[in-house]
């Protein structure tokens, strides 16, 4: 769980051994990479991460990468900016919710009120 550079001399020497084992492990990497583009908002890095990621033979993490490509403008906005849409996804969420639990034994106007009012 420690991050490569901060190891012991022995347990970075493991960790090759392991890794040259089972080359697919690699993959753990790359996830960790495509992490801290996220944490800390470095959205110019995805590119070259996809490279990476392609020139290595994993199959599941290609797919990853080909779906990223389809909309790379919005992937690259979403890993470098601040905003979030969480909140208002929040509130879809509870607004459907409602319309849910009402479904059948209510009209929109009570509906309406429950979202307007409710908590």
């Amino acid at each position: 769980m420690t991050h490569p550079q901060h190891l012991a001399a022995a347990d970075a020497a493991e960790l090759k051994e392991i890794r040259t084992a089972c080359p697919h492990l690699d993959a753990a990497l790359h996830v960790h990479d495509f992490a801290e583009m996220l944490h800390h908002l470095r959205g110019d890095q995805l590119p070259g991460w996809m490279e990476r990621v392609l020139a290595d033979d994993l199959p599941a993490l290609h797919s990853l990468v080909s779906g990223l490509r389809r909309d790379l403008d919005a992937v690259t906005a979403g890993l470098s900016t601040p905003w979030s849409s969480g909140q208002v996804e929040g509130h879809v969420t509870r607004v459907k919710l409602i319309k849910r639990m009402a479904y059948g034994r209510a009209n929109l106007d009570l509906l309406r009120q429950r979202v307007l009012l409710g908590p």
